[in-house]
């Protein structure tokens, strides 16, 4: 594979598994924005969300202020941030371009009716519930080309670089979103503090989609060194740290070759060498050794009629003619009645 489609394949998952952490992000904002004013206790989370991107800094010289317009605009739909859903987009669909042959029909299809869907949304006007919409939307469309991936790719160097740009990716976002409450990660701290605490343990756990697993793997109240320990070193967490290394291809391994239940190495006439219809071992298209074998006599036995003719040439072949053709002549069997007569002219 050339260098350079390995790039794009590379940064094409990245950035599509990019625009669904944003819209994660975005989502999990929106939904503790919406809790009561006297349990927020003077912290935002829309400058929660805009930290856990990394782009605090560029946000604070374009907008100043993080609220629910301003970081929305920022996180969705700006052409300056270049981790934007829209940017992510656009950026995922040029580099579906440049290896359009390497992708099915399906993938190129939902990243470019997904980018065409994206350059019709705008921020303005937009309220809750069309925020929410276009969310989901996002995430539904990350999916698609995640699942269209894995159905239906070959298995070749191709499907191994999208893979590794997403668990890259993917690992990435969990640990930007555990640094912003890296400050409290201790075992010492036996439980959250305070009802905004534990909104904003259930937004990160919220974001990576991982709440209800956390209560059905511990079976109690969030604790922080928990949290940590389901994001990083659980490997049944698909988005924990472990979790995607584990899946990340390794180089120089060997790719594993998949075999129906109960098949063998096919064995016979045109795989071992062994004579038709001997030994134990599977035939012809993996029927049994004795079906192939008795097919294989068959396919190589003349047609009746062709018989029929060399026989009769053989019968009264002179003596002078190979011996090879000599012995074609049948033993043991009466001759047609009408083999004298034709020999007779020939």
């Amino acid at each position: 594979m050339l260098s350079r489609h390995a790039d794009n394949l590379f940064w094409l998952a990245r950035y599509v598994e990019r625009a669904e952490n944003t819209a994660r992000l975005l989502e999990a904002a929106a939904r503790l924005s919406a809790m009561p004013v006297s349990h927020a206790e003077g912290s935002n989370e829309w400058e929660m969300a805009v930290a856990a991107t990394g782009t605090l800094d560029s946000f604070k010289e374009a907008y100043g202020e993080a609220n629910a317009r301003t970081v929305v605009e920022h996180l969705a739909f700006s052409t300056f941030n270049p981790s934007s859903i829209r940017s992510c987009m656009e950026v995922a669909r040029t580099n579906a371009r440049a290896v359009r042959t390497a992708l099915t029909m399906d993938m190129w299809e939902t990243i470019n009716s997904g980018w065409l869907e994206m350059r019709k949304r705008s921020a303005a006007r937009m309220n809750r519930q069309e925020l929410s919409d276009f969310l989901a939307w996002v995430k539904e469309a990350s999916l698609r080309f995640d699942g269209s991936a894995h159905r239906t790719m070959l298995r070749n160097d191709a499907y191994y670089f999208l893979c590794l740009g997403s668990y890259i990716e993917r690992a990435d976002f969990t640990a930007r979103i555990l640094n912003v409450k890296a400050d409290v990660l201790t075992p010492d701290r036996p439980s959250v503090g305070g009802g905004f605490d534990y909104y904003q343990w259930s937004w990160i756990l919220r974001s990576v989609s991982a709440l209800t697993s956390y209560h059905w793997v511990y079976r109690e109240n969030l604790k922080p060194h928990l949290v940590a320990d389901l994001l990083i070193l659980r490997d049944e967490m698909p988005r924990s740290l472990v979790a995607c290394y584990q899946n990340i291809p390794q180089p120089g391994q060997p790719r594993p070759r998949l075999r129906s239940p109960g098949a063998r190495p096919a064995q016979g006439p045109l795989h071992s060498g062994a004579a038709p219809g001997r030994g134990t071992g599977r035939g012809v298209q993996g029927r049994p050794a004795r079906v192939s074998g008795r097919l294989h006599q068959r396919e190589c036995r003349p047609r009746r009629g062709h018989r029929r003719t060399v026989s009769r040439v053989a019968a009264h072949a002179p003596a002078h003619l190979p011996r090879d053709l000599r012995q074609l002549r049948p033993t043991g069997r009466k001759r047609h009645p009408h083999a004298a007569h034709d020999a007779a002219h020939l």
